[in-house]
């Protein structure tokens, strides 16, 4: 093994530069990946805004992470074994002894880790990472493809799962990228009447050849309107950070309608108490899910092929990706590959 690995850390805000590192031993209760995927998300933006503090070798970002066991610590489980391929998403492995913990809520665990923010992350060569935080991937799926399920499809996939909603229902959902993209296959796939609205007409035909039955170009129509029209819709997945339009669309759920926050975003949303409590609707937020969660998204994805549409990066263009991402240009899910060569 070399003994020295590479990696684009952040050196400004927004800007990485790719820098090379001893390659680390993994910690009693941690293993070291070989990474070969790493998708990019939303959250890597801001992520890598946040300047290197001084003194300090830069962040490395990403956290939709696939590659296979290099080396173990001695109290890592026989469940994880060398050369096996894993994944790890954005929560980098809980602590199993506070509060949430304690009460099975892995992923709301108060000392939880977080590739590329408050460790680092998978636009690497090689990362390390808690056991606690390990995801198995089915062989049949391609690293990948599986990267951004990590991410975008667990968060999407038990948003829907835990909703309540049963087959047949309506669901819609707001927003057509990363999230979108993948919240639309999952509901087509469970069996829901799915709606996307979004703005503008371009993402039309995807929405549909994905597995939308219905499509509403909120610059041509009010999706509030429309929906209530159609007779209201009983869950909204809400996976762009639109305020307003979040806001507006409450009032087209049906009766103990629940909506469904993904997205994050700094505007606050608008809400009558009475339009609530007068038909019971609900609503809430959904966070990424613990690691035995996303291998039921990741076997459910292979089972009924609800794969996310990627674009492949060496991840040497890190810094190009997330620009796409920025732009809006990302169709609909960018992967940055790294040790293809071997």
């Amino acid at each position: 093994m070399n003994k020295k690995y590479r990696a684009m850390q952040i050196v400004a805000p927004g800007v990485l530069e790719m820098t090379e590192r001893p390659i680390p031993a993994p910690g009693p209760d941690e293993v070291l990946i070989r990474i070969e995927a790493c998708g990019v998300c939303g959250a890597d933006l801001r992520d890598a805004e946040k300047a290197p503090q001084a003194g300090q070798p830069g962040r490395i970002p990403g956290h939709e992470i696939v590659g296979f066991i290099a080396r173990k610590g001695n109290r890592v489980p026989d469940i994880w074994q060398t050369g096996q391929r894993v994944g790890v998403g954005r929560l980098g492995g809980y602590c199993q002894h506070c509060k949430p913990c304690r009460s099975g809520l892995f992923h709301l665990c108060e000392n939880q880790l977080t590739p590329g923010l408050s460790c680092d992350g998978g636009y690497a060569e090689y990362v390390v990472m808690r056991h606690t935080a390990l995801i198995a991937i089915p062989s049949a799926l391609s690293s990948v493809h599986a990267a951004p399920i990590l991410c975008a499809g667990t968060a999407t996939f038990n948003a829907l799962r835990n909703s309540g909603a049963r087959a047949g229902d309506r669901v819609a959902v707001l927003g057509m990228g990363g999230l979108g993209h993948m919240a639309v296959q999952y509901a087509r796939k469970m069996g829901f009447d799915v709606t996307v609205v979004a703005r503008g007409s371009e993402k039309e035909r995807a929405a549909i050849e994905l597995g939308a039955h219905h499509y509403i170009d909120t610059l041509k129509e009010s999706a509030s309107e429309r929906l209530k029209n159609d007779g209201g819709v009983d869950i909204i997945v809400a996976t762009a950070p639109a305020s307003e339009t979040v806001s507006a669309l409450l009032s087209a759920l049906a009766p103990r309608g629940k909506a469904i926050l993904l997205g994050t975003g700094q505007t606050p949303l608008q809400v009558t108490p009475g339009m609530m409590i007068g038909a019971e609707r609900t609503l809430t937020g959904s966070f990424v899910s613990t690691p035995a969660q996303t291998e039921l998204a990741l076997q459910f994805s292979h089972l009924f092929q609800t794969l996310p549409v990627t674009e492949l990066l060496p991840f040497e263009r890190a810094n190009e990706a997330l620009s796409r991402l920025k732009q809006g240009l990302a169709r609909y899910r960018i992967v940055l590959t790294m040790n293809q060569d071997n």
